[in-house]
C-alpha cells in the first residue's frame, strides 16, 4: 500500500526564498492547511481500514483481496481414493476411523436375550438401532429386512455381547440375506460353522466384531454382496470343523459352486472393501477373494499365518478376481508366499496392483507370487524378508 505524505508545512515558502504572501491571504491561508490536512487524514484512515482485510462480522473491507480458500481438501484424512487400472475404488461413508460406541446411535430397541434379538431383527426397519446388552445370545441368528442410505440399520453391542452358534459343525451365527445398509458394531460372534454370512447384501459396514472359534470361514460376502465393508475386527481361531475352509475373510463364490449360488454365473460381489482388520490363527488365507470378484480394496490388515495349513493354504491374500488394490497391510509367517494370484477361470486373476505392503514371510516362497503375471502389478513399494525366492517371481514396477 503507498503512502500519504501531507503538505509541507506553510514556512517552507519562506525558506525557499518565495515572497511573502500578502496579509489578506496570511489569514485565509492557515484554515485551508488545517483543512486539506484533515481531508489527508481522513482519507489515510480509510486506507488504512481497507487494508485490514476481513471485518468482524466476516464480510472483506473495502479494497480487501479474496478470503483464503475455505474449500474441503480432494480426499478426508484416511479417505480412500485409489484407482486400479481405471476401476474407482469403493465409496465408505460412516464409520470410518470411528470406535465401535461412536459409530452407533442410541438404542431404539434394547435386547438382552436371544429372544428378544429374534424378534428385534425380525422386526427391524430402517432407521432402527438394535442395542446388545452384555451376555450371551445362544442360537443362530438372521437378518432379511433392509434399511436405506438416510435410514441404515444397527445392530451393536460391546464386546461382551456374544452371538454364539452352538456348534462349529453348523450353521451360521448371523446371516444377513438380502439386508442392505445394516451396521454390525462392538459385538463378538463364535462357535459356529460360519461366524457372519452376507448373501446378496450390498452396503453393510462391519466394524470392530470380534469373530473366532469357527468351523470353517469366519466372514463371507457372496451371491452378488457388493460394495460392504468389514473394518477394524478382530477375526481367529478358524477351521475347526476342516481346515481347509477356514479363510478369515471370504470374498465371492469357487467355480465349483456358481451353479449353487449365482445360477451357473460369476459370482459378482464386487467393491468390497476389507480394511484394517487383525486376522490371525486362521488354518487357510486370512483373505481368499475369489474369481469371479472385480474392483475390491484389501487395505491395512494385519495378517499373522502361523497356524495356516496344508497345500491349500500358503498365503496371505489370495486373489484369483481381477482388479483388486492390495495395499498397506502387514503380513508375518507364511508356509509359502505373502501374497498371490491364480488364475482357476478364463479372464480372471488379472489386473490386481500389490502396492505399500510389507511381508515377513520367514518361508520358501516369494513375497509375491503371480499366477501368471498377466497384468497384474507388484510396485517396488512392497517391502519383502525372509522369503526364500525374493520380492517376486516379476519384476517390480514404480508406475503402472
Amino acid at each position: 500500500m503507498s503512502e500519504a505524505y501531507p503538505p509541507p508545512p506553510d514556512g517552507e515558502a519562506i525558506r525557499s526564498g518565495r515572497r511573502p504572501r500578502p496579509r489578506g491571504l496570511a489569514l485565509v491561508l492557515p484554515f485551508a492547511a488545517t483543512s486539506l490536512l484533515a481531508g489527508m487524514l481522513v482519507l489515510l484512515l480509510m486506507a488504512l481500514t481497507a487494508c485490514r482485510g476481513p471485518r468482524p462480522d466476516g464480510t472483506a473491507g473495502p479494497g480487501a483481496g479474496p478470503p483464503p480458500s475455505t474449500g474441503a481438501r480432494s480426499a478426508a484424512p484416511g479417505a480412500t481414493t485409489a484407482r486400479v487400472h481405471g476401476t474407482p475404488a469403493p465409496s465408505v461413508s460412516g464409520t470410518s476411523g470411528r470406535s465401535p460406541a461412536q459409530a452407533c446411535p442410541p438404542g431404539t430397541v434394547v435386547v438382552a436375550d436371544a429372544a428378544a434379538l429374534a424378534a428385534a431383527l425380525a422386526r427391524a426397519r430402517p432407521g432402527d438401532s438394535i442395542s446388545l446388552k452384555d451376555g450371551v445370545y445362544a442360537g443362530r441368528f438372521a437378518a432379511t429386512a433392509p434399511g436405506t442410505a438416510a435410514k441404515p440399520v444397527h445392530l451393536c453391542g460391546g464386546p461382551g455381547a456374544v452371538l454364539d452358534g452352538g456348534g462349529t459343525g453348523h450353521g451360521y451365527a448371523l446371516h444377513l440375506e438380502g439386508a442392505d445398509h445394516w451396521r454390525l458394531t462392538g459385538f463378538t460372534v463364535r462357535n459356529a460353522q460360519k461366524g457372519v454370512m452376507l448373501d446378496r447384501t450390498s452396503h453393510a459396514v462391519l466394524t470392530g466384531l470380534t469373530v473366532e472359534h469357527i468351523g470353517d470361514e469366519a466372514i463371507h460376502l457372496r451371491a452378488g454382496s457388493t460394495d460392504n465393508v468389514v473394518q477394524h475386527s478382530t477375526v481367529r481361531d478358524t477351521g475347526l470343523r476342516r481346515a481347509k475352509f477356514g479363510e478369515g475373510v471370504y470374498i465371492g463364490t469357487a467355480t465349483s459352486n456358481w451353479c449353487d449360488v449365482t445360477a451357473c454365473e460369476p459370482d459378482r460381489s464386487d467393491r468390497n472393501v476389507i480394511r484394517g482388520n487383525r486376522i490371525s490363527a486362521v488354518t487357510a488365507e486370512p483373505v481368499d477373494v475369489k474369481e469371479g470378484t472385480t474392483g475390491g480394496i484389501v487395505e491395512g490388515n494385519t495378517f499373522d499365518g502361523a497356524a495356516m495349513t496344508g497345500s491349500y493354504a500358503d498365503s496371505w491374500v489370495d486373489v484369483k478376481g481381477n482388479g483388486w488394490l492390495i495395499k498397506g497391510n502387514t503380513g508375518r509367517h507364511s508356509r509359502g508366499d505373502g501374497f498371490q494370484t491364480h488364475r482357476v477361470a478364463d479372464g480372471w486373476g488379472d489386473r490386481n496392483v500389490f502396492t505399500g505392503n510389507t511381508a515377513a514371510v520367514d518361508g520358501p516362497g516369494w513375497g509375491f507370487h503371480l499366477a501368471p503375471v498377466a497384468g497384474n502389478v507388484v510396485a517396488c513399494d512392497n517391502t519383502v524378508t525372509g522369503a526364500a525366492k525374493g520380492l517376486a517371481n516379476t519384476g517390480c514396477r514404480r508406475t503402472w
